[in-house]
């Protein structure tokens, strides 16, 4: 079983169409919307967590990029500004995918964005606003 958490943009002209949902029944993959911004007429977000056969979800992938989605990998929208980060460890305790972690033998924080499903609960509980999601980055998925 393969796993990607991505953020998909798509354009005013087709959030009206369910395009997600052909990703499951063309494509047999699972997915589960953390997080949806979209309004007919206008762009939307969305952060989604495919899993399936990888050949389906590269199959599925294309398919939403032929249908003019954008899509970026989750990993490419969280980030921690490491000039602000003062280590205190307080998004480690509260998240849930483990991408924020103690280094018990270097007492700092890891940030693993891989494993990042964009709950954004980090970003609440950091006392220095070290760690951000960014929407507009225009890093495409390879």
């Amino acid at each position: 079983m393969y796993r990607r958490v991505l953020v998909l943009r798509f354009p005013p002209h087709i959030t009206d169409k369910p395009i997600v949902c052909s990703l499951s029944h063309e494509f047999n993959l699972c997915f589960n919307i953390i997080k949806a911004e979209i309004l007919p007429g206008q762009e939307g977000r969305m952060v989604l967590e495919l899993s399936g056969v990888k050949k389906d979800l590269l199959d599925g992938l294309k398919y939403l990029r032929a249908q003019g989605v954008r899509v970026k990998s989750m990993a490419q929208e969280v980030w921690r500004n490491d000039e602000i980060c003062i280590q205190c460890g307080a998004c480690t305790g509260i998240c849930p995918s483990g991408a924020l972690a103690m280094d018990h033998e270097t007492q700092e924080v890891v940030f693993t964005p891989e494993k990042c499903t964009g709950c954004e609960f980090c970003i609440t509980v950091c006392p220095v606003r070290a760690m951000e999601i960014s929407f507009s980055r225009e890093k495409a998925l390879a």
